[in-house]
């Protein structure tokens, strides 16, 4: 199979989909691999590392396109590539549709297959692909929270993790997933005051077993939310719903509620953002203030961190890549959880909870196969 490595275009995008290291093991498989030229720079990986991995440089997102079977990205396709996908073509990527009804649209009218990075799964019903990414934006969502505390960005003025005689500050993390219990070990290993929420009561055991002395793990509801984020410094919402969008758990009257200068971190607004008040943000302009609340919601959070980030999405995704390329995408459709990773084919759209999501007529895979 032919593949194609795409340079990232949303702003502050730096992550590459794949390194050198994983274009070797593509070529070991008898695959022609073609990436677009500085795809790699932003994640410290040059042209040349690409080439002596035995890849092809191409100057411009056209010409990969125009010579692949399969695209990948680490980001959905921006509108300046809508018309370069061609029908039939396996677009690999983070597609975050339940998000974006006229990526969908646009998508839909190109005639490709849509594969989404984190819709596919693994046999215990895990999110494979999305664990490294979510691994990353958890730890980055303290740090960042940690950081918008501080007077000069309008927080209020508060160390994480105080000093002797000092208070620490209270962390909220909702959520007790991948995200939420990495934010939370890095709120706890600071010194905060940290409490996590989940809905699921094995998982809740799960984290009061793993979990340091400072971290208390709660049962969550509505009710408890409302009152949690009143003493709450620092609040981290790490909600998901696969391929579905984020559940709204703050709403704009609890801000009202909050400390003034207290900081609010939306790991979820990939899928819509699980804060009523959340919008995209970017590296460049992350932050803005309603009713005195901080609030970070970039979209793109690891791409802060291309190099960690490019190495652990390559980890995560040459195996289904491989399987792709080794096989085509229908073979890999076997798997039941990787066959839930395709979102699209054609014009139909053939992930439920995206089709449900959208109000968009849901055709089942099997009847495509």
């Amino acid at each position: 199979m032919i593949v194609g490595i795409l340079k990232e275009i949303k702003p502050q995008e730096n992550r590459v989909c794949m390194t050198p290291s994983g274009v070797d093991m593509m070529k070991a498989n008898g695959h022609t691999v073609y990436v677009e030229k500085n795809a790699g720079l932003g994640s410290g990986f040059e042209d040349n590392k690409y080439t002596e991995a035995g890849a092809a440089i191409l100057d411009t997102p056209g010409e990969v396109y125009d010579i692949s079977d399969m695209v990948m990205h680490v980001k959905e396709p921006q509108p300046s590539e809508f018309a370069f996908i061609k029908k039939g073509q396996i677009v690999f990527t983070y597609l975050h549709l339940a998000a974006d009804k006229d990526l969908t649209r646009a998508l839909l009218k190109t005639g490709s297959i849509g594969i989404a990075y984190e819709t596919i799964e693994d046999r215990n019903g895990g999110l494979p692909l999305l664990a490294p990414m979510s691994e990353v934006a958890g730890r980055l969502a303290t740090q960042q929270g940690a950081k918008y505390l501080e007077r000069t960005f309008g927080g209020r003025g508060l160390l994480l993790g105080g000093v002797t005689g000092t208070p620490a500050a209270n962390v909220l993390v909702i959520g007790g997933g991948v995200v939420g219990i990495h934010a939370a070990q890095v709120a706890c290993g600071m010194g905060a005051k940290v409490t996590i929420l989940d809905m699921n009561i094995e998982r809740l055991r799960y984290l009061s077993e793993i979990m340091p002395a400072n971290c208390q793990a709660l049962m969550s509801s509505p009710a408890l939310i409302r009152e949690l984020v009143k003493t709450a410094d620092l609040v981290v919402g790490a909600v998901l719903v696969a391929g579905a969008k984020a559940p709204k758990l703050i709403t704009k009257d609890m801000l009202l509620t909050m400390k003034k200068g207290s900081v609010i971190v939306d790991v979820a607004i990939d899928q819509g953002g699980c804060f009523e008040t959340s919008r995209p943000t970017t590296h460049n302009d992350p932050i803005y203030e309603i009713d005195g609340v901080i609030h970070y919601s970039v979209a793109n959070m690891p791409g802060a961190v291309p190099l960690t980030s490019a190495i652990a999405l390559t980890n995560a995704t040459l195996p289904y890549a491989l399987k792709i390329a080794n096989n085509g995408w229908k073979a890999v459709c076997e798997d039941i959880g990787f066959a839930k990773g395709v979102n699209y084919v054609g014009d139909k759209l053939v992930c439920k909870p995206v089709a449900d999501a959208l109000n968009i007529k849901y055709t089942s895979l099997e009847s495509l196969m």
